[in-house]
């Protein structure tokens, strides 16, 4: 969905918006990302601005992510496999294996990474629903923050804060892509101390 259409979206259900985009957030997670979060994300900022946009983002997100970590708990790798792509599965098969909080935090940190994706593989694992609660809530919410101050800045026409942030997320993507098999060393390693 393109920000425009589902800023469209989300406004014309005014005066009861903001409920419906926590609602489109809390969706989002559940169809394990097929609407990117950060398009949510900025939708959000470019609505109601950095402040209620990073709230409503974050309840939503948390909301979603809880959920889909509860559904891949009960119902298991059957269901888990009906919602998140094979390629998605396969490429984090050693993240079920090599369960951490540390992983995982890195994980949910991470500028592009399929975060409603994770909630459901972690929900595989033995991680207790606390320790998600306590690793995926922070992990998210620099990534919010920062997609939710772009939307509000390109609606201010704060162009020159608008590039910084972008230049800043697209740094810490190519960072994170080019040195993922160091962070997946490093996690493993940690891991096995835990």
């Amino acid at each position: 969905m393109e920000p425009k259409r589902a800023i469209e979206f989300v406004s014309s259900f005014h005066p009861y918006d903001d409920f419906v985009f926590i609602f489109f957030q809390i969706f989002q997670v559940l169809i394990a990302g097929a609407i990117p979060g950060e398009i949510s994300e900025f939708v959000g900022g470019y609505i109601y601005g950095t402040v209620l946009g990073t709230i409503y983002s974050a309840i939503g997100l948390c909301i979603g992510s809880w959920l889909a970590f509860i559904l891949a708990r009960v119902y298991g790798l059957p269901f888990v496999r009906r919602i998140v792509r094979p390629s998605i599965m396969e490429k984090y098969d050693y993240f079920m294996e090599r369960q951490g909080r540390l992983t995982a935090f890195i994980l949910f940190m991470i500028p592009g990474f399929p975060k409603a994706a994770l909630c459901y593989i972690v929900g595989l694992s033995h991680m207790s629903i606390w320790t998600f609660i306590a690793v995926s809530t922070p992990g998210r919410l620099l990534g919010i923050i920062l997609v939710t101050i772009c939307g509000s800045c390109l609606k201010n026409h704060q162009d020159m804060i608008f590039l910084i942030l972008l230049i800043i997320m697209s740094i810490m993507f190519l960072l994170s892509y080019l040195f993922r098999d160091r962070l997946k060393k490093l996690a493993e390693e940690r891991n096995s101390i835990e």
